[in-house]
């Protein structure tokens, strides 16, 4: 089978790991993100990425639960094919905000509890303001993400 890609999905998936992603669901998903039309099945993905099908499972399970990829079955065979699942990177954003809301109201609770310490206090306001910014800005960023994708101009300035 070909493999394509294997060098710049190696290190993405390497800087997702450092960015938090366990490693064999980031190196999944990297994979797949390399995958031809229709995805891979477990056994393209084992031998893709030079491990077990146990290995494979376990990151397919994590990364259909965080909604990053999809099963796929396939008519007429047994197996089952994974996908990535367009728009998810975006799509998890957006479902994160009232986690990110709920989160600066526990840290809001522990600065309440904690007001005596004004150097906690602003450690906690910090991130509580943080965490409401993030939860604000996201679907903003969502919504000119749309637009640019939409125009199909990704030369976007960073």
């Amino acid at each position: 089978m070909e493999h394509r890609g294997v060098d710049a999905a190696e290190q993405a998936a390497a800087m997702m790991t450092a960015a938090g992603m366990p490693r064999m669901p980031a190196r999944t998903l990297m994979a797949l993100l390399a995958a031809p039309a229709g995805g891979y099945t477990a056994a393209e993905l084992a031998d893709r990425l030079g491990v077990s099908a146990g290995a494979v499972s376990g990151a397919v399970r994590y990364l259909q639960d965080a909604h990053f990829i999809r099963r796929m079955p396939t008519p007429g065979h047994r197996r089952d094919r994974y996908d990535v699942v367009v728009d998810a990177f975006h799509s998890v954003i957006i479902g994160n905000i009232p986690v990110y809301l709920q989160m600066a109201d526990h840290v809001d609770r522990i600065s309440g509890e904690i007001a005596d310490d004004e150097v906690a206090v602003e450690r906690a306001a910090s991130m509580s303001g943080f965490l409401r910014f993030m939860a604000k800005r996201m679907p903003e960023l969502v919504a000119e993400w749309e637009d640019i994708r939409t125009s199909g101009d990704f030369g976007v300035d960073a």
